[in-house]
């Protein structure tokens, strides 16, 4: 899962990947329709290796963070525009910047809904907090002025909980609401695999669990304390205490050792750092070498993982040893991180359609890196969580890439009403075509593990590799993907991708189109 802070100012982000644009060498880019008012900044710049760039904006009105307003200039080799895909095509522009709704109304109306949604999940609310943000709203229709307000608190068990509500600002109307928190969700002695190596920090004559080859990514405990948050603003009372050994060999492969757990984290991290950079380039979660942290034994029996935005970190829980483990898996790792790859990058807003692309995204490379890991003890699989169930739970994983149904809940084909459903079942769609892209369709048996994959429409399909799969994703997701693609628009910008990489007539771009269709995105 992971928790998408916002604030009320809209930062410039540039890659600092040799060969990007600095923002001052960025491209002018003037919207359609455009009026006085209006400012792009640069979130992202992927440059290929012949030379063309994509520069990725956001856009703010009036000083306000427009939502939809994000667009991609695809650029040649000498710098000349070739094309631009936006979030929202058509004129950004309100009558008005003053709200007629109070941000104290706005704030009552998204803790009322958070109240509800929790609710209708058997679950109470305690100590609520919002805080709401103008915004101008350009995804639903006509674009208008909004209150953002995400609504936090926690749960009866001092978990986190939290909504993001969209109202307008001038009626109150709710426009859409969404789950704020993405769920999911030396050497060490790991709970899942093995023995595995670490690097560390020696400070003294005390070693730290702190890698500095991969940006200092570290593992803290956080004492099985919760966070505390007011709307946006987060104050940690689950702090990530830096873990220490004095002789470089962490864990002991049980819970018993805090550490454990720790080793499991600080290993997912690295496996998922080197999967994106060695395969797709990628220096850190956010392109800049910079590392994240982890925090593990968050919270008492927590059933769950996220990531979050406004710390730059994993959080893991500890499981209530009845339904879960503890949630450090391989691939629980790799889908976390990768929610901060989608936020630095396409940033799919997650509601409807688009939320399960995001959802998907994670699974899709949380799958690929548990297969990139080649460890023994946690083998690769297109199973989501498969190591951290327990046999109570009635099914031998979270998810199924090959026919998302078997969970019951997720979708295998598209249809009018999938955007409907909770994001994490929406995902079915696209975890079903990444299997079909990479496998195929009907009966096999893959790494020891047994699948049936069909097909919507009757078809068969023949699979290309995860490794094509990765790298056609990949370029879909950091260059044309935007906050607003849904599966119609994925399938395109994976064609585009698949495109740029084997051409328009290659096997590859054939199979792309057949796995779509495969699941009724045509």
């Amino acid at each position: 899962m992971h928790i998408r802070m916002r604030t009320a100012a809209v930062a410039t982000v540039v890659a600092l990947a040799a060969g990007a644009l600095t923002t001052a060498a960025a491209p002018a880019v003037t919207p359609d329709g455009s009026g006085q008012g209006q400012v792009q900044t640069v979130r992202d710049v992927v440059t290929d290796q012949d030379g063309s760039r994509h520069v990725r904006y956001d856009r703010t009105y009036a000083g306000l963070p427009v939502l939809g307003g994000d667009l991609i200039v695809h650029l040649a080799p000498g710098g000349a525009t070739k094309s631009t895909d936006r979030a929202v095509p058509g004129s950004i522009a309100v009558g008005s910047t003053t709200p007629s709704v109070s941000a104290d109304r706005a704030g009552q109306l998204a803790v009322g809904e958070l109240n509800r949604s929790a609710k209708a999940e058997g679950k109470t609310v305690q100590q609520t907090e919002a805080a709401p943000q103008l915004v101008i709203d350009a995804l639903h229709g006509t674009p208008r002025l909004a209150w953002q307000t995400t609504a936090s608190g926690q749960d009866s068990l001092g978990n986190p909980v939290a909504r993001t509500v969209l109202v307008d600002a001038r009626t109150g109307t709710q426009i859409d609401a969404w789950d704020a928190i993405e769920t999911a969700t030396g050497d060490g002695q790991s709970l899942y695999g093995g023995t595995v190596p670490l690097e560390s920090t020696l400070s003294g004559s005390t070693y730290q669990l702190k890698d500095p080859t991969r940006g200092n990514t570290y593992t803290g405990d956080a004492a099985n304390k919760t966070d505390l948050c007011f709307g946006s603003i987060c104050f940690s009372r689950a702090p990530a205490t830096l873990f220490t050994d004095a002789d470089n060999h962490w864990g002991t492969g049980t819970t018993a050792d805090r550490s454990t757990a720790a080793v499991d984290a600080q290993y997912g991290t690295n496996v998922t750092w080197d999967y994106y950079k060695n395969v797709h380039g990628r220096n850190g979660i956010a392109g800049d070498g910079k590392g994240a942290y982890n925090r593990v034994h968050y919270g008492s029996n927590y059933n769950n993982a996220f990531w979050q935005d406004s710390c730059f970190c994993m959080t893991y829980g500890d499981g209530d040893g009845n339904v879960f483990g503890p949630l450090v898996s391989l691939d629980v790792a790799g889908h976390e991180m990768s929610h901060g790859v989608t936020s630095r990058t396409a940033k799919l807003t997650y509601s409807g359609e688009s939320g399960g692309l995001n959802e998907a995204t994670s699974d899709i490379f949380g799958t690929l890196v548990e297969w990139y890991a080649a460890n023994g003890g946690d083998t690769g699989d297109y199973l989501i969580g498969e190591e951290i169930v327990k046999p109570g739970f009635g099914k031998e994983a979270l998810r199924f890439m090959d026919k998302p149904s078997k969970d019951t809940k997720s979708a295998d084909c598209w249809s009018s009403s999938v955007g409907g459903l909770d994001v994490h079942y929406s995902s079915g769609v696209a975890n079903h075509f990444a299997f079909l892209l990479a496998e195929g369709s009907g009966a096999r048996v893959v790494n020891g593990v047994s699948y049936d994959s069909p097909t919507c429409n009757g078809s068969t399909v023949n699979g290309i590799g995860r490794d094509k799969l990765g790298k056609v994703w990949y370029r879909a997701l950091t260059v044309y993907m935007t906050s607003s693609t849904n599966y119609a628009g994925a399938r395109t910008a994976t064609l585009k991708a698949a495109t740029d990489l084997y051409g328009a007539g290659s096997t590859e771009y054939a199979a792309v189109a057949a796995a779509w269709s495969a699941v009724a995105v045509n």
